[in-house]
């Protein structure tokens, strides 16, 4: 069996039109560029379907190995899904790794989590994929510090072809998630018994989003020109024009036929985006391709049933386009449903928190409080910031009362016995 290098990042790029399906040339570039890849070479084609040995036909066979010889290159990165068998056929028949579009998306991912959390994820991810390449593969599969595209992530110093030891160590990263979940979600509890809106940001992978969250928030997250480059979710306040406050949450980027194995793994995480109150969804206005990125977030949205949460659409990069100012697009109703902007340049920023503000402008809500009749000075402050609707003194001192109150003074009920009213 043919033994995998332990490094070596200059690769030739393998994409092929087929009948079914298509993937994008110019995305596998740029995730190859993620991973450290220098792409030496591309080799094109097109096919009715894939060769059930090789995925592709003997000639392209020739054709890469010939590349690969050229260049002097040692790895290949295939643009497609690959079964195990074909990825292990090629390896044997082109004698240097072979790594397809998952593996490639999932060594990003273990290339760039940082938290405890994220890593697990990619961890569990990456076990679930190359527990079907173990068997009848390689005899161990070493470390990856330092190892190249496609073996950073999971394992010890070796880790055994056994499926037994495999699926003992996903179970034990399951269970280590389920606890991270548990906390993340009672955190989501909290803001919610605050009712503090919570804003998602989704989007295609490298649409800007992290830059414009750094824009709204002030925050100093990782940026870079490049897929995947924040993994992690970050979280923070904001503070609107007319003075409610919201939970910014900026999530992972898309991306085409996002590997299953992600979406499972990162199912808490994209939790976020899938319990928000309004999304807002991140488009580059200068892609080419723009409609087709918008489809494809739309997708995972439906994939973590997010689909039906309210979207407001932020068309950003609006600087490396001609004649077009920053704006904001209304529905029939009035409603803001669209922004364009340029988080870079910060034009139409102030655009943004006034849509935000105007589809959060209910900030006021109506509660029936309970007081005790040493809670006087709670009372006193109630008088101060809410709108007493009505009271009644109850048998032992206290006081009963409807009030409306603003959410950001909801803190104030934090230690009475309180019920929510309807509108």
């Amino acid at each position: 069996m043919f033994d995998r290098p332990e490094s070596g990042e200059r690769a030739i790029l393998v994409h092929l039109t087929l009948r079914a399906g298509q993937e994008d040339l110019y995305e596998l570039k740029e995730l190859a560029k993620s991973a450290g890849a220098v792409p030496a070479h591309v080799v094109t084609g097109t096919r009715q379907r894939p060769d059930p040995k090789f995925f592709v036909g003997k000639g392209k066979l020739e054709e890469i190995k010939s590349e690969i010889s050229i260049h002097e290159a040692d790895l290949v990165l295939v643009n497609h899904a690959l079964t195990p068998s074909q990825e292990r056929n090629l390896e044997e028949a082109l004698g240097v790794r072979v790594v397809d579009r998952n593996g490639l998306i999932l060594d990003i991912f273990a290339l760039r989590a940082q938290t405890f959390e994220g890593k697990l994820q990619v961890e569990l991810a990456q076990l679930k994929h190359l527990s079907t390449r173990l068997i009848r593969g390689w005899t161990h599969l070493d470390r990856q510090k330092g190892g190249g595209i496609g073996m950073r992530g999971p394992g010890e110093t070796q880790l055994e072809t056994d499926r037994r030891l495999v699926s003992n160590r996903i179970k034990l990263i399951q269970r280590r998630l389920e606890k991270v979940a548990k906390q993340r979600s009672q955190g989501r509890g909290k803001r919610k018994k605050s009712e503090t809106p919570s804003v998602s940001l989704v989007g295609y992978t490298n649409a800007g989003k992290s830059t414009l969250f750094n824009t709204l928030t002030g925050a100093n997250i990782y940026v870079a020109d490049q897929l995947f480059a924040t993994l992690d979710p970050t979280l923070r306040s904001c503070s609107l024009d007319n003075g409610a406050d919201i939970i910014l949450a900026d999530t992972v980027g898309f991306i085409r036929h996002l590997p299953h194995e992600l979406i499972a793994a990162f199912r808490s995480t994209l939790q976020e985006a899938s319990e928000a109150d309004l999304l807002l969804h991140i488009i580059d206005a200068n892609a080419e391709d723009r409609e087709d990125t918008m489809f494809q977030v739309n997708q995972v949205l439906a994939d973590i049933d997010a689909s039906e949460i309210p979207q407001l659409e932020v068309f950003n990069k609006i600087d490396l386009l001609d004649n077009v100012e920053p704006h904001i697009d209304l529905d029939d109703m009035g409603k803001p449903v669209r922004v364009w902007m340029s988080a870079v340049t910060g034009a139409g920023t102030s655009l943004l928190f006034q849509a935000l503000a105007e589809l959060f402008s209910n900030t006021k809500v109506k509660r029936k409080c309970y007081l005790q009749s040493h809670q006087g000075g709670v009372r006193a402050n109630l008088f101060n910031y809410a709108r007493i609707i009505d009271e009644k003194g109850t048998d032992l001192g206290g006081w009963d009362l409807s009030i409306e109150i603003d959410k950001k003074h909801l803190g104030l009920l934090k230690d009475i016995k309180v019920e929510k009213m309807g509108l």
